[in-house]
């Protein structure tokens, strides 16, 4: 075994989170969703399923979407089924007690949802929503461009540097480590922006504690998407 799987503790001015598959599971809804849009269109629903995860949703549309489709009014059309459907939307293990736990200003989200959405199944999920969150909305390019990252750092008031970032997928992955940011793997996302990268499986196993003004984020590593 290598000491890469070992349990680790880092440093932390703030720690950020994805929210789709890192905090809140929402894969039944996200399967309905783009399954609609397959058969609309009769696409190959394997395929979408297969890129559009951590994408914002007008990304995915456009890059499958036949000639002459208006690309702003399909994803918005997907959007409000999504926000409508929350049913089988539940937390990753651990996630809320978690989140209840930190310190008020030293987390954020980072979503390629938008923040209706976001905020409808966080709350379907019975996750927290803090104050700073970047959604869809909040930027002009999408994961894996770090802008989102960049900006929740920004407003918490820390380096990029300086924080943790839990992700489940490779265009988040890419985002975080253009920050410079530590970036810890949530679940089994195996990717060559994944390969050496801490990794957890859920949040059961992550604490975190205080010491002089950082935090301290303790972890027990998994072996879950290792190549």
């Amino acid at each position: 075994m290598s000491d890469t799987r070992l349990p680790a503790t880092v440093a932390a001015a703030a720690l950020l989170f994805d929210m789709d598959g890192t905090l809140v599971d929402s894969t039944a809804v996200v399967e309905r969703t783009w399954r609609t849009f397959a058969d609309r269109y009769g696409l190959d629903v394997a395929r979408i399923l297969a890129v559009s995860h951590g994408r914002r949703t007008a990304e995915t549309v456009a890059e499958f979407a036949p000639a002459g489709v208006d690309v702003d009014a399909e994803a918005g059309r997907l959007g409000a089924q999504e926000v409508a459907d929350t049913e089988g939307v539940i937390e990753v293990p651990g996630a809320a007690a978690l989140l209840a736990a930190l310190p008020e200003g030293t987390w954020a989200v980072v979503t390629s949802a938008g923040r209706e959405l976001a905020e409808a199944r966080m709350a379907a999920a019975g996750v927290p929503v803090p104050p700073v969150m970047i959604s869809a909305e909040d930027v002009t390019a999408g994961k894996p461009d770090p802008e989102g990252y960049l900006l929740a750092a920004a407003r918490l008031g820390v380096a990029p540097e300086r924080t943790v970032i839990f992700e489940d997928a490779e265009p988040g992955v890419v985002a975080a480590l253009a920050c410079g940011a530590r970036a810890v793997v949530v679940g089994d996302c195996a990717a060559p922006a994944t390969e050496g990268l801490d990794r957890v499986a859920d949040f059961r196993d992550v604490r975190v504690s205080h010491d002089a003004g950082r935090l301290l984020v303790s972890y027990a590593q998994s072996d879950r998407g290792r190549r």
